[in-house]
């Protein structure tokens, strides 16, 4: 799978969130038939960038702010970004909560608003399902 199949394939996945839910990089991952590509790999292809540079018009739209860290925390975008603060708004605006954590970090509790279905990898990855592991394991 090549980075724009690679893409495709997360904004195909990302569209099956249902509203007032979220996932996580990792799902997403192992719903495309990759589960070693949430966040960092060595080639560029993994789920956080494949959202980063998502088109804003795209269509139909992609909601990539129900995607969120293992641990159900959102993801810093930095010093001097707003992306968080717009990820956060965007779920309270669906009727996720959204809460400020000890350190300052916003979280959502995957226990109630998580959506984590059976993955189906493609056939191309039938090697890593060996990897997949449950939402259990996943979120600790």
């Amino acid at each position: 799978m090549d980075g724009a199949e690679f893409h495709a394939a997360v904004y195909d996945a990302v569209r099956l969130i249902p509203t007032c839910r979220v996932t996580t990089y990792g799902h997403i991952a192992k719903m495309v038939g990759m589960p070693r590509h949430s966040r960092h790999t060595h080639n560029n292809k993994h789920v956080y960038e494949a959202l980063k540079f998502i088109s804003p018009n795209a269509h139909p739209m992609v909601p990539w702010h129900r995607v969120i860290g293992s641990s159900g925390t959102i993801s810093s975008r930095g010093p001097g970004t707003d992306g968080a603060q717009r990820q956060r708004d965007a779920l309270v605006a669906e009727g996720v909560e959204v809460t400020v954590g000890r350190t300052g970090e916003l979280r959502v509790a995957l226990t109630q608003w998580g959506w984590f279905p059976q993955p189906n990898p493609l056939p191309s990855a039938a090697h890593d399902q060996d990897s997949l592991i449950d939402f259990e394991e996943e979120a600790a």
